[in-house]
């Protein structure tokens, strides 16, 4: 069908990788460029749907955005008060990430607005952020109570806040933040673990006071953002699938360029080496306010594990490939903690452990995660999956089928464009057998 794609075992994985850039910081680099005084300049931007879609957003709030060649792109920012009431609705298509973050950053603009998604995303929770900016005073309406999309915002003056945050959500965290730029006084996030930081980073390399205390992190209202030149690293959570294939398939050797390896987000690579995983940084350096490096992967045994739970808010993203690289190591991998894959583009649980099922591995699935029975070699394969439209879930499952007997074919692979266009065809380059179905 179209949109499927097919992946068979084949020669080992070979050469050199550069990975889209990353897709959190792309879409801050848009929203602070946006938000900035002055002209900001951003390379290597992700070009994938999720952050055009917050590209489109800014042009329909009177942001001048302006694609200079690929990945290059030039803001004239409109400061913290010059943004436009829209005159459409603003559709996110399938970024979480762009919902949540606006809906933080437009209940304190002066107008209304309007944020749908497609099916998947209005069936996500929209209440963990509705909820703490209600308590800001934002007057946010949405289905269910509010917390599912469509949202419909309108924007007012807000009071600071101090939250507490139940979850350790980097989107939670940065729409609060964002919401108290634009209010007077500070406004603080408190987490049970430390999510991703790159709001922090940017917010602070354009010019906003930023706090850190422990596990707290505050924001000054009001502060003057100056425009900056951003350069995004690659995205790790893209990287972590040629990085497991490599790994799993005989013979690999692989480096993939430009990686970004900010310690909030190298939860997945620490597992990996504690599998057993041949993973070397070479050229470490510093972009953008970012840590940077080559990761050269090669071939090796894994070995299953127990998973840290306080190392799963810095995999949570990776998860559905790090099930492929338990499904075929030896011994056994257990994983406790992670509810928040239940409540992803698809249950990430669910669609893993019936993926993987399909293919010959010995997989379990548990509320909080999965208990898998490594096999110590290849799946079984030669049987239809469903990625439930979910990029991870289809690019894993390719990967799966990588490892396989037989083939694998992928179905409903269209979404994998949302963080990684071209995936299919760079891996191909590197020695993978992926064909369209």
């Amino acid at each position: 069908m179209p949109g499927d794609l097919i992946s068979q075992g084949g020669p080992p994985l070979r050469g050199r990788m550069a990975v889209p850039g990353d897709k959190s910081i792309s879409h801050r680099a848009i929203i602070f460029g946006a938000l900035a005084e002055g002209e900001t300049r951003v390379e290597k931007l992700l070009e994938g749907e999720d952050v055009q879609r917050t590209v489109a957003a800014f042009r329909a709030m009177g942001v001048e955005i302006e694609r200079l060649g690929a990945g290059s792109y030039r803001l004239a920012g409109v400061g913290l008060d010059g943004l436009a009431e829209p005159d459409d609705v603003l559709n996110m298509g399938n970024s979480g990430t762009a919902m949540r973050l606006l809906t933080g950053l437009l209940s304190s603009q002066p107008f209304l607005s309007i944020l749908t998604g497609d099916d998947s995303l209005r069936g996500r929770p929209m209440g963990r952020i509705v909820t703490p900016l209600g308590r800001m005073g934002a007057k946010i309406l949405g289905r269910d109570g509010g917390k599912l999309a469509p949202l419909v915002i309108q924007g007012q003056e807000l009071v600071p806040m101090d939250h507490i945050s139940p979850v350790a959500s980097a989107q939670v965290k940065t729409a609060l933040l964002l919401a108290g730029l634009n209010t007077a006084g500070e406004t603080s996030v408190t987490e049970p673990a430390l999510s991703r930081d790159h709001t922090e980073r940017m917010l602070t390399a354009f010019g906003a006071e930023i706090r850190r205390e422990g596990l707290k992190v505050t924001v000054d209202g009001w502060p003057t953002l100056t425009g900056q030149k951003i350069t995004v690293p690659g995205d790790i959570s893209s990287a972590a699938f040629p990085m497991v294939a490599a790994l799993v398939v005989p013979g690999s050797d692989l480096t993939l360029e430009g990686v970004g390896i900010n310690p909030t987000r190298t939860g997945l690579l620490d597992l990996l080496l504690q599998m057993g995983g041949n993973i070397q940084q070479l050229n470490p350096r510093e972009e953008g306010g970012e840590q940077v490096a080559d990761l050269r992967v090669q071939y090796s045994k894994l070995q299953g594990i127990t998973v840290p739970e306080a190392v799963v808010p810095r995999a949570i993203d990776e998860f559905p490939i790090f099930f492929v690289a338990a499904s075929v190591a030896d011994g056994e991998t257990l994983l406790t903690g992670a509810n928040e894959l239940r409540v992803k583009e698809s249950d990430r649980i669910a669609a893993m452990v019936t993926g993987l099922k399909a293919l010959g591995a010995q997989i379990e699935e548990r509320p909080d995660g999965a208990r898998i029975s490594g096999l110590g070699g290849g799946l079984t394969g030669g049987a239809t999956v469903d990625s439930h439209t979910d990029h991870r879930i289809a690019m894993s499952l390719l990967v799966a089928g990588l490892v396989s007997g037989s083939p694998v074919r992928v179905a409903r692979c269209g979404n994998i464009n949302t963080s990684f266009p071209g995936f299919a065809d760079l891996m191909a380059a590197l020695g993978a057998d992926i064909s369209k179905g």
